[in-house]
């Protein structure tokens, strides 16, 4: 991003915050979530708040943020990526850079639970709420929902799921849910990424708060996707994670977008860092996928 770019978006902030709710009321809203394929491809980059800035063995490859957003906007500049899922912050500058016209937009509601910290399992509702989302016309939220059987703060982090699922419903929000089952090991936070433990995370997110007629679910890709994607009527979307081949991963997507409620992905690290820097190459090839 060039310094005038970046110096311009400190001074909005500065002299003219009422800018973003501006930016926000003039935003073209998408006509529907999806794109004219049926399918959606929705760049995630709500890692850094929750201190998640580590990628392609750089562990603080997120935390330039005005290169963060240059990878951001190249890549929304596609018009098969039809949205993009991060914080308030982030999702401010973008507006603030025209940059979401015509997408998608999910607001990232809950960030507390730090990652490698002693308390990550108890993930508060410390970013976007429900109000917020909307207030900005933006079309969702996201949760990130991780069940620890061995954790008596997970009971917690359901709840409040719970509420956020309604609280979105209640506005005509989509509730993007995000579920694993965690465990610890040698003291980190571990998602199982086993088929039956994914399948069960599913059943469990499925049935949180009093409607699920605007929740999608986000899974990640496992060795049987036909029997998680059974698992539920809701509409799905594949998570990229940290993906070293993007070609072979590709293959994995397609198997699993197979499914009839298989939607779309939702990819960050992957498309945003790729191994040979060329963000708008690895969105394409995404793209073609869908």
């Amino acid at each position: 991003m060039r310094a005038d770019r970046l110096a311009l978006l400190t001074e909005t902030r500065l002299h003219r915050p009422g800018a973003v709710a501006e930016a926000a009321a003039a935003r073209k809203r998408p006509d529907s979530p999806v794109g004219p394929s049926g399918r959606c491809l929705v760049i995630a980059a709500d890692h850094p708040a929750r201190g998640a800035l580590g990628t392609g063995g750089d562990p603080l490859a997120m935390a330039d943020r005005a290169d963060l957003l240059d990878r951001l906007c190249t890549a929304l500049d596609n018009p098969g990526c039809t949205g993009v899922l991060g914080t308030a912050d982030i999702l401010e500058d973008l507006l603030l850079l025209g940059a979401l016209d015509g997408k998608t937009v999910f607001g990232s509601m809950n960030r507390g639970g730090l990652a490698g910290a002693a308390w990550e399992i108890d993930d508060r509702f410390t970013g976007m709420t429900a109000d917020g989302i909307a207030r900005l016309g933006f079309d969702g939220g996201k949760t990130l929902t991780r069940i620890d059987y061995g954790d008596p703060a997970t009971p917690a982090v359901l709840e409040q799921t719970a509420h956020a699922v309604d609280a979105l419903a209640s506005r005509g929000l989509i509730a993007m849910v995000e579920p694993f089952v965690s465990t610890r090991e040698d003291g980190r936070l571990v998602n199982d990424l086993s088929t039956e433990a994914v399948i069960r995370s599913v059943a469990v997110a499925a049935g949180l708060g009093t409607t699920s007629a605007r929740t999608w679910l986000k899974l990640p890709t496992v060795p049987d996707p036909a029997r998680v994607a059974a698992a539920t009527t809701l509409p799905v979307v594949l998570l990229g994670g940290e993906v070293a081949d993007l070609d072979a991963q590709r293959d994995k997507w397609s198997e699993a977008l197979e499914a009839p409620n298989a939607v779309g992905l939702t990819v960050g690290r992957s498309l945003l860092y790729p191994a040979d820097g060329d963000v708008a190459g690895a969105v394409q090839k995404v793209v073609d996928l869908l």
